[in-house]
């Protein structure tokens, strides 16, 4: 069983940054693919960002490609998603999550068994 727990959401202006940081417990951190994925409301969950069990092995969605980064430090068992150039419509909740799956299943939300209670972020114009 891992245990998942996200921090830094808050309210940014449009155009600002923020870091997410997802600290895990139990398990064998190295050995999980980790993601990251927003739910804003009314809308169903989305993906957002994916890391492998190395930073060179990662995968985003087309709507935050080239201004959120996810990485990972398997020292602190921690992943990280910074947020750069944030947009309102990013505001929304967002989840860390954690799975064994294939790299091709790792965008989807329904491959991970293991969740983050989440985090807000709040993007104003």
């Amino acid at each position: 069983q891992v245990q998942l727990v996200e921090s830094g959401g808050g309210l940014v202006q449009a155009g600002g940054s923020l870091r997410l940081a997802c600290e895990a417990s139990g398990g064998t951190f190295s050995m999980y693919t980790l993601g990251w994925f927003r739910q804003a409301p009314g809308k169903e969950r989305e993906f957002v960002a994916v890391v492998g069990w190395s930073n060179s092995n990662t995968n985003y969605a087309e709507s935050v490609k080239g201004r959120f980064t996810i990485s990972r430090d398997n020292a602190k068992n921690t992943v990280y998603l910074q947020m750069n150039s944030l947009k309102p419509e990013d505001t929304a909740v967002y989840y860390c999550a954690a799975t064994n799956t294939r790299w091709a299943q790792a965008q989807y939300a329904f491959a991970y068994p293991y969740w983050g209670q989440g985090t807000q972020v709040t993007v104003s114009s």
